[in-house]
């Protein structure tokens, strides 16, 4: 039985300390809370004050609620108050030998079962233990910012951690309505280890300016949906901790992938740390404020004018194309979808007509909107019937040669000036742009999965693209309803360049028995508020498809970090690629 924890020190009132004291509190647990002296104290104070505050103007608590929150709570400068706890949470910065100091005081203070946690985001709990005459007591318990909000505790043991400890501090974490995960004792533990990697690559195509910031964040919100995109996350959180945790992280694993963006350490240098210092990647209307003042980055394209699109062609027919197709004639546009046969034209515009219908019942289209966006869309068998688009948009199979081909049939038949787009997700938009007379005209233009739902567009731009066919794209996009981000021409685009190395991380640390599937996949759903988790994720897209997304990363960068995890490949040829086999990670079969 789980031992009861009803008195708990916290040390260090920031904004975590202060956090995780208001959590403590609300759940009546009696807290003994230190700071280092009176301005500390006080600044902790005002922190818990102005966060209750917001939660009686929020609903959240009352008055009375709040009055009886702030009286569980003492203050005070010694450590020596701490002599009666049943618990002690150390939560003063990422400093090892500060932390260390701190249990090793501790140690001369509190009774011999007191129970030290640390909430460290990335330094090892066995090296700070060790500082200790009980290791077998310290744990740790890593909440997640703001604590008062997340849900997730990841409580990390260590080699020596006492059983007993690890029950009781489980138990105590789901009595403060707190969702724990139980890991070993590794640099970055899950969410980190997992989420920074995925935070630095994002830096790194920033400073090759790849991309822009707002077209950074964009691809990662409306593709995957994200709650922030990584830029802004890692303004949030700050620059100076993410730079902490990254070094530790490379320190300990010596992943190149882990090393720091060297821009990290320039911006540190310059004093830009993010929302905390009112500037970061984006500028803020003032320290800690979430409110972006800077302008958006301009792009060379703005300044072009568009060429004309009123027809739009359309090649394939698979669940891609007959979506892009339903984009297309929903919103005016006169579509020809081109197919190898009279019949599977027709079954593709059947598919479209279904998708309308569907609509219409929930009422997000009306009847006649309906009608007229079908009578909008032409099957069509032979490329010349494509002669006089403005816009051709070829959706077919993932092979380089069977693209080629459409591009070069389509070469020989569209009207001069016609924009030719590739809806590819993978391969080199350069060589499907090779097959032509015209690489000047072509450009990736690559629909997220379900198009009609799905926002995100990137606009892949070759050496050869010209500007104006970027701004036709562009506009194009915005007639659609469709938010276009920018980008080079290289394996991944984006967002499968930001997202697969995350996922093959993942499964890297499944393969080495760190945690379990599911807890992984809790620690970035309710730690970092993700819509799913990376094992969930991975059998939804197709364990099939990830690995080959994955090899093409890994062949164009040559990234060592980017080898598909064995694991991954194992499952693959034991014919388990995910929901659409009923097993992947998890068995779907008897659900």
């Amino acid at each position: 039985m789980a031992r009861e924890i009803s008195s708990v020190g916290v040390i260090g009132l920031g904004t975590m300390g202060a956090g995780i004291a208001e959590v403590l509190a609300r759940s009546g647990v009696s807290v003994v809370a230190v700071e280092i002296d009176d301005d500390g104290v006080h600044r902790g104070r005002g922190h818990l004050e102005h966060s209750t505050e917001r939660a009686v103007s929020g609903g959240k608590l009352d008055a009375a609620g709040r009055d009886a929150l702030l009286g569980r709570i003492r203050y005070t400068t010694s450590l020596g108050e701490l002599s009666d706890v049943d618990l002690v949470i150390e939560a003063i910065p990422e400093n090892l030998e500060a932390k260390s100091d701190v249990f090793a005081e501790l140690d001369k203070i509190t009774g011999p079962d007191t129970i030290f946690v640390s909430n460290t985001s990335s330094l090892s709990i066995t090296e700070i233990g060790v500082h200790t005459a009980r290791p077998g007591k310290v744990v740790g318990m890593h909440f997640f910012n703001p604590a008062p909000i997340l849900k997730l505790v990841e409580i990390v043991r260590t080699v020596v951690t006492e059983p007993d400890v690890i029950t009781d501090v489980v138990a105590f974490a789901e009595r403060l309505g707190k969702t724990p995960v139980v890991i070993g004792d590794r640099a970055g533990f899950i969410a980190n280890a997992l989420l920074f990697g995925y935070l630095n690559h994002a830096v790194r195509m920033y400073e090759q300016r790849y991309a822009t910031r707002e077209d950074l964040d964009a691809a990662m919100r409306f593709g995957c949906g994200y709650p922030m995109g990584p830029l802004a996350l890692l303004d949030l959180i700050g620059l100076d901790t993410a730079y902490e945790i990254l070094d530790t992280m490379y320190h300990q694993s010596r992943n190149r992938l882990h090393a720091p963006a060297p821009l990290l350490k320039q911006m540190i240098t310059a004093g830009l740390l993010g929302r905390k210092t009112g500037q970061g990647f984006y500028a803020y209307d003032a320290p800690d404020s979430p409110t972006v003042t800077d302008a958006v980055t301009k792009s060379t394209v703005d300044t072009v004018t568009p060429r004309e699109v009123r027809k739009v062609g359309v090649v394939g027919t698979g669940t891609m194309a007959t979506g892009i197709v339903e984009v297309f004639a929903k919103r005016g546009y006169e579509v020809i979808l081109r197919a190898r046969s009279a019949e599977k034209a027709a079954a593709s515009v059947a598919r479209v007509k279904k998708s309308l219908d569907k609509a219409v019942v929930k009422g997000r289209l009306s009847e006649e909107d309906a009608a007229a966006a079908l009578g909008r869309i032409s099957p069509a068998v032979e490329f010349d019937e494509l002669a006089d688009v403005d816009l051709v948009v070829e959706a077919v199979a993932e092979d380089l040669a069977v693209k080629q081909a459409v591009f070069a049939a389509l070469d020989d038949v569209v009207k001069p000036g016609a924009v030719l787009a590739t809806t590819t997700s993978s391969l080199p938009v350069i060589e499907c742009a090779a097959a032509t007379s015209r690489p000047s005209d072509v450009v990736g233009v690559h629909f997220f999965n379900p198009a009609p739902v799905m926002k995100l567009v990137e606009v892949v731009s070759t050496i050869a693209t010209t500007p104006d066919v970027i701004a036709t794209v562009d506009a194009v996009c915005a007639a659609v309803g469709k938010h276009p981000v920018h980008c080079g021409d290289r394996a991944g685009f984006i967002v499968n360049a930001l997202l697969f190395p995350y996922l093959n991380d993942a499964v890297k640390m499944l393969e080495a028995h760190y945690a379990e599937a599911d807890d992984i996949d809790t620690a970035m759903k309710v730690g970092c508020g993700l819509p799913m988790g990376p094992f969930e994720l991975l059998d939804v897209v197709g364990l099939d498809v990830s690995l080959a997304i994955q090899r093409t990363l890994y062949n164009e960068f040559r990234e060592e970090g980017f080898a598909p995890a064995p694991l991954l490949e194992h499952l693959v040829t034991a014919g388990r690629l995910g929901r659409k086999t009923g097993k992947g990670f998890k068995d779907y079969s008897a659900r």
